[in-house]
């Protein structure tokens, strides 16, 4: 038989909590960006590449709850404007930390914040919660993304929009979808005897 779980718990939450399991969660959770970061391609007529990073945000906010998951983003963005080739492209270091993507760097931070506050009050359990709560993490990374690239490449709003979210909608719709697909799955199996 197994625990009773608390609604406010994440999947984190199911590992005994200690100092050791934070930092091997936040560290875990920054490489796994760091691993999507340099899954990349390149398309024409944008300087924002496609990675599978979206993906890895979007589980760690969820799987980790809002302050491990935010540690987690702060430091893949720390590590990689202190020089580390942990970007996208193995890109690192402060110009590309403050560059014309920065929005999107930012974008992972609060997104991380906003899914690991949905986790945190059960959107992580459900799929009918989990994918909006995964939508959400993804139109606030387009959000600060998008707006960033108009302000550091001087785009206009269209422009912007054309260059930093209409090309990734298509696969960003499916790495949302499964990330929203993966968590309750994952609470399915923690819950069986």
């Amino acid at each position: 038989m197994h625990a009773t779980v608390a609604p406010t718990a994440t999947l984190a939450d199911l590992l005994p909590a200690t100092r050791l399991r934070a930092v091997s969660l936040v560290v875990g959770a920054a490489a796994l960006t760091a691993i999507g970061a340099q899954i990349s391609v390149q398309i024409p007529g944008t300087p924002v590449p496609v990675t599978l990073q979206t993906f890895a945000v979007l589980l760690a906010g969820a799987a980790l709850g809002t302050k491990l998951g935010v540690a987690s983003q702060v430091l893949y963005l720390a590590v990689g404007a202190a020089g580390a080739p942990i970007y996208a492209d193995g890109e690192g270091g402060w110009a590309a930390a403050t560059g014309g993507t920065a929005g999107y760097l930012v974008g992972f931070v609060v997104a991380a914040a906003v899914v690991g506050w949905l986790a945190e009050r059960g959107h992580d359990r459900r799929v009918l919660t989990s994918v909006p709560a995964m939508l959400a993490g993804s139109a606030i990374i387009y959000a600060l993304g998008v707006s960033w690239l108009a302000h550091s490449y001087d785009m206009s709003a269209s422009a912007a929009i054309d260059a930093g979210l209409t090309p990734f909608l298509g696969g960003d719709l499916v790495k949302l979808a499964a990330a929203g697909l993966l968590l309750p799955g994952a609470w399915a199996l923690a819950r069986r005897d």
